[in-house]
């Protein structure tokens, strides 16, 4: 198979198993909502423990779980995902890329603000509008599933995959935009604000991207993308009890 071939067949790899992960983590969030249903938890009334689930299932058993098990079945190891304890300076960097995604997130808000252009709204902002305490579960998760199941999944395994063909550069790019791609699922809003908010996690993921080649320790951007969600949400549940101005 031509270089051209091998890099094609890589980007299609990388977006089925997205696309798959995405489906097959519906499907299994599904599953796990009837079985509380099944034994009289009546969880579809019960937001917060509905959207962890949610998360748990989704973002923590599936996207983990398919990584690893692809892994396996390609009998790659988890030698190819590089992850360690972080050093002093891998902490550093994670302050600096937290930093950094903060900064590049009010420069986007700015420019979106001046072209009169609104950004999509998550499923997640518009389930936990009536229930604020839903923020407060999604700090923990943060850290615990949704960081380290998303990078692991997108950095660590598709990455990494694309990074054996393409310039690492590029291997950024082609998974930053397959991450971005599947929040497209999980948006509420018109077409343009659509495109500004996948627009905005595209930049944002690059950032996370970048982390993990400069350190190469997948610990790093797991790091920041939990620290990055878990202060969000911190901000949401401040602005939806008054506490802070929205």
């Amino acid at each position: 198979m031509s270089n051209s071939g091998t890099q094609l067949r890589s980007f299609g790899v990388g977006l089925l198993l997205s696309v798959g992960a995405y489906g097959v983590g519906q499907v299994v969030a599904a599953v796990a909502v009837l079985a509380f249903m099944a034994v009289g938890i009546d969880i579809l009334n019960r937001p917060a423990l509905l959207l962890a689930v949610s998360a748990v299932m989704l973002q923590g058993v599936t996207f983990g779980g398919i990584a690893l098990g692809y892994l396996s079945y390609r009998n790659l190891g988890l030698d190819f995902i590089h992850i360690r304890v972080p050093s002093l300076r891998d902490v550093g960097t994670a302050v600096a890329g937290f930093v950094a995604l903060f900064g590049l997130l009010q420069l986007i808000s700015q420019v979106t603000q001046a072209l009169g252009v609104q950004s999509a709204q998550n499923s997640i902002v518009d389930m936990a509008s009536g229930n604020p305490d839903i923020y407060l579960l999604l700090i923990p998760l943060s850290f615990l599933l949704i960081g380290p199941g998303e990078e692991l999944l997108y950095r660590g395994l598709i990455q990494g995959m694309l990074r054996k063909v393409f310039h690492p550069a590029r291997a950024i790019v082609l998974a930053s935009a397959i991450f971005a791609s599947i929040h497209f699922f999980s948006l509420l809003g018109g077409n343009v604000g659509k495109l500004v908010y996948i627009a905005t996690v595209f930049t944002l993921a690059l950032v996370l991207g970048s982390l993990y080649e400069y350190t190469d320790n997948l610990a790093v951007p797991m790091l920041v993308h939990g620290a990055y969600n878990a202060t969000l949400f911190g901000l949401q549940y401040l602005m939806a009890t008054g506490q802070l101005p929205s």
